[in-house]
């Protein structure tokens, strides 16, 4: 087979220099034409988190209630002595949850603290000025702890073993539970719980369920 000469190896190459230009040409008129398109979109998502809240009517406005009137100032007392005190808790927070009661702070000398015993209820009416229109839920609903200061102080230290069975439904309605408290000191106590002192602080918390 014979080579192509010089001359028509030029004239192959002036061919082949237009050709390309042209089909260049092509791809980037084809490239610039406009597509048609369609979207569908869906609107900002948003997340908000709920709420559980809990007040007291003792006049506190601290997250332990220290700032507050403690519901007993008891003293000169004497076996057989007793007292009851109301205090209404409000539960303002958008999730339901559960109230549990638990104690902080206890102390105590002469042991009066195992003499002196508390009966606790929950219910509705009255308040931390007064008892009067309280009515504690009936049957095991009402009940929420019973017996000595002493005990509730280690049976009762957190919300893992509180005690209480209320339950909020949540939203926008506050909901209020009235708790009844109770103290008797022993009748039996002797000499040597005289002069004696106890104290402890109750603390309501609320999780949601």
């Amino acid at each position: 087979m014979s080579r192509p000469t010089p001359r028509l190896a030029r004239l192959a190459a002036w061919i082949a220099i237009p050709a390309a230009l042209v089909a260049s040409g092509l791809v980037v008129s084809q490239a610039s034409y406009s597509a048609f398109s369609s979207t569908t979109a869906n609107p900002t998502s948003n997340w908000t988190a709920g709420s559980v809240a809990l007040t007291d009517d003792d006049g506190g406005t601290t997250a332990d209630g220290s700032t507050g009137a403690a519901m007993f100032q008891a003293t000169n007392l004497k076996p057989g002595s007793t007292g009851s005190k109301c205090i209404a808790v409000t539960s303002t927070g958008s999730l339901a949850s559960a109230v549990k009661l638990y104690s902080s702070s206890y102390s105590t000398t002469k042991a009066l603290g195992d003499n002196i015993t508390l009966n606790i209820t929950q219910g509705t009416g009255g308040g931390f000025g007064s008892c009067t229109g309280y009515t504690p839920a009936q049957g095991a609903a009402g009940a929420v702890y019973s017996g000595t200061v002493a005990g509730l102080s280690t049976a009762a230290t957190n919300y893992g073993n509180g005690v209480g069975t209320w339950a909020t439904v949540g939203g926008t309605t506050p909901e209020v539970r009235t708790y009844q408290v109770t103290y008797t000191v022993n009748a039996a106590a002797t000499n040597a719980q005289q002069g004696g002192t106890a104290a402890i602080a109750l603390t309501w918390e609320a999780q949601n369920s």
